[in-house]
Formats: C-alpha cells, structure tokens, sequence
C-alpha cells in the first residue's frame, strides 16, 4: 500500500556530456532550476551515481567549498540586523546564513526516488570523511537535512511477519546486526512463532527500505541468556500468557542515516503497540550485547580477575562482577557511559537491571564481552525520571542487584538462599 500510494513516476535524466556535474548544480540553483528543476535534479543524481571514487570526491569538495556561505557577509547582515531588527534585515541574515548547498540538497530532493539517493550519497561523504574531515561542514548540512525529512512524522511502523514480501525479508536477514540469521528457517523461527514480534520503520519516499527495525521475544520471565531466546528447540508460549516483552535485537539498516536516532522513538511506540495488543504485558526489558566490555578489561590486565575473564577461566559470579563494574564505572572523558549501548538506553530512560554470564557463547559475544549481555529495563512509571537523571549527569539509573553485583554483594534473595542451604548442612 505505501509503495502504491507514494509512488511517484521517475522522470529520466536528460544526459549533456557538454556541462559537468557543477555546472549542472549551478543551473539549478538558478531560474533554470526552478523551470526544468524534477528533471535536471534527476540528471545530476544520475550523474553522480556513474561517477569515480576521486570524481564523487571532488563533487563533495565543490559542495564544500564554492557552496559555502560568506562568513563576513554573515557578520554584517547580523550587525545591521542587531540595530534594527526589522523583518527584512531578518530575512537577509537567515538567506546569507544558510549554505547555498543545503538549497542544492533539497532541491535535488524533488525527482523521485532522490531521498534514497541522498542516503546513498552521504554513505560514500562519510567515507571521504574518514581522510577529509574538512568535509565535515557538508556532513552537518546532510545531516540538519535528513534529520527534518526523517522526523517522527514521516515515519511508518510495521510489524514484520512471515507473511511480509520476500525482498523485505531478504533486507532483514541482511541488516541484523546484533545476532546474525543464518538462514531461512532462523528467520522463521524469529518472526512465524506467536510469542515473536518484528518492528520496523519505513519512510513513505522509502517504503521497500527499513531504516531500523527490533526484534521482540514474548516470555514469561526476563531471560538470561540469547541461546535460550533463539533456540529452535524450545516450545512456544502463548501470547497472552506472557508478562515480559524482550528486545533482544536492534538493527539500524541505512548507513546513509548515521547520527540520525530511531531506536529510541521505534522501542516507545513498540512498547506502545505491544501493551495495546497485549494488556497483561508488565515488564519490558532488553537482552543487549556489552561491546566494549572485554576492550575495557585489557586496560585493566594487572587484574586477577580481569586476566580471568578475558582468558575465559572465570567463573560466572567474576564475569559478572566485571561486567557490573564496566557499566556502573567505565566513562567516556565527558563523563557519559562509556558503553555505547548503555549509553542507548539510558538515554531513553531504561536503567541497568542485571547482568549475565555465559549469555551470549557466539564467536561475536565471546570476543567482546566473554558472553556477557546486560537487561536495560524500560520501566514506563520511570523512563521520564531516568532519563532525566541520566541527562542531569546525577547517579547512573541502576536496579540493587547490578549495583550489588559491582561491589562483589550478594543480593538479599541469594544470601538467604545461601543461609537456608547452610542450616540443611549443618543439621538440627
């Protein structure tokens, strides 16, 4: 349905080996761009595409440089707008304040299928980025752009089945980035089971292209590990005997999108969609990957314990406790998590629930958390107070257990549990 009611049909470029591409954008950031504007902007992307590695990055540098704005023709139009503030003056300064390629961008946005294009383009300028950080004045106009074409209502969220097209499913199993799918059959098993769910957002100008998408578990209690929610074997539950709803996976697909957030917006509407569905749902948790855990502990290889667990001769109680101290201690130098998962979550309001030895035993979890994963816990009477005092910088939002688990404390429940099985021992 949205493929059918965005459709816009493409006008084919007019090729002229006698302009180059500049001079292509020059024309239609002029009145011939505004006359002939959908099919000169379909020829330069078209262009662009058949382009060289070194000619796309000249184009990126003409963007850069000869679209720039005129910093002191800024600086005046600001002074005289300082003295009388008229509407006029107003408008002068935000024309000259305004790079003329973020014009260019959006009028090159007009042809069809030019938004996907322009994700496209940004993936080959944040490679160039990575030898030319001077392009970085480019990148924030790509980004100020996309941002405002991708906002929250533009997007659309859509439950993904086993029922939905191939070629969306065949993009799926191609994007998932957290636990790979193997093949057709591990597909199934994530998507065909009544206690699975699958969540996407798509963009009306991108409606076969999902730019994120989650992948839900349905279970009776918050699991521990990821073998356990993927396993083939395992019977399913019935839906509306659930009370936890799992995000074990969160995949952004466009890497054109960099720097601009779904995952907060698609996990909120998630929960929301999910509690309508399915009222008795209380808890809602993730089962996350820690990818920085094991490159913190070898900053910290005079350790026992760290040399234990990187070597895989710790015991669970030792993993964990590491991995509780990683994500309660290890910072960044402007004090946030340094965990960029952690630092997800808590900036959506979630806190750190537990953490999990022997969670994850693939070859990915092994190497970056030794199997460790980590519950994030969205609390829907507290995301607004957690994520305030994450913001505020005050204490990191952190259940008993974790905090217990970081200062090698048993929690209440297993010390009693301890105690009960001493007295067995020791008799009348």
């Amino acid at each position: 349905m949205l493929s059918s009611l965005f459709e816009r049909r493409r006008l084919p470029g007019r090729a002229d080996p006698a302009r180059t591409i500049e001079d292509m954008c020059t024309a239609l950031l002029t009145e011939e761009g505004e006359v002939s504007g959908i099919r000169l902007a379909q020829t330069i992307l078209d262009t662009y595409e058949a382009l060289e590695r070194e000619q796309k990055r000249a184009f990126f540098h003409y963007l850069n440089d000869r679209l720039e704005l005129d910093p002191a023709e800024v600086a005046t139009l600001a002074g005289a707008y300082a003295k009388t503030g008229t509407p006029e003056d107003y408008r002068a300064l935000t024309r000259a304040s305004e790079p003329r390629r973020q014009e260019l961008l959006r009028r090159l946005n007009q042809s069809f299928g030019a938004t996907a294009a322009l994700v496209r383009m940004r993936v080959d300028l944040l490679e160039f980025l990575r030898e030319d950080a001077d392009l970085k004045r480019t990148d924030f106009d790509f980004v100020h752009l996309l941002r405002s074409w991708f906002n929250r209502g533009f997007l659309v969220l859509r439950q993904i089945s086993w029922e939905t097209p191939a070629s969306i499913l065949e993009k799926i199993v191609a994007y998932e980035a957290v636990h790979a799918i193997n093949d057709w059959d591990d597909l199934r098993r994530r998507l065909h089971p009544p206690d699975r769910r699958c969540f996407a957002y798509f963009h009306p100008t991108m409606p076969d292209e999902p730019l994120i998408f989650v992948e839900v578990a349905l279970t009776r209690t918050i699991p521990d590990s990821i073998q356990a929610v993927l396993s083939g074997d395992r019977p399913p539950s019935n839906p509306e005997e659930t009370s936890v709803a799992v995000f074990y996976s969160i995949s952004n697909c466009q890497r054109g999108l960099k720097g601009i957030s779904f995952g907060n917006m698609l996990i909120k509407q998630v929960v929301g969609e999910l509690s309508a569905e399915l009222p008795q749902l209380k808890t809602f948790v993730t089962l996350s990957p820690i990818p920085g855990l094991n490159a913190w502990l070898r900053a910290h290889d005079g350790d026992d314990t760290a040399g234990a667990v990187l070597s895989g001769t710790a015991r669970a109680e030792d993993v964990e406790h590491m991995a509780a101290r990683y994500l309660l201690e290890a910072r960044t130098p402007n004090g946030a998590p340094l965990d960029p998962v952690e630092r997800f979550h808590l900036g959506n309001g979630a806190l750190v629930q537990d953490v999990h030895a022997g969670a994850d035993t693939s070859e990915n979890g092994l190497r970056q958390s030794s199997g460790a994963m980590v519950n994030y816990l969205y609390d829907l009477a507290e995301i607004s107070q957690n994520h305030e005092t994450f913001v505020r910088g005050e204490a990191l939002p952190a259940s008993r257990t974790i905090r217990q688990k970081a200062a090698r404390q048993k929690p209440a429940r297993q010390k009693a549990a301890d105690q009960a099985t001493a007295r067995r021992k020791d008799g009348p």
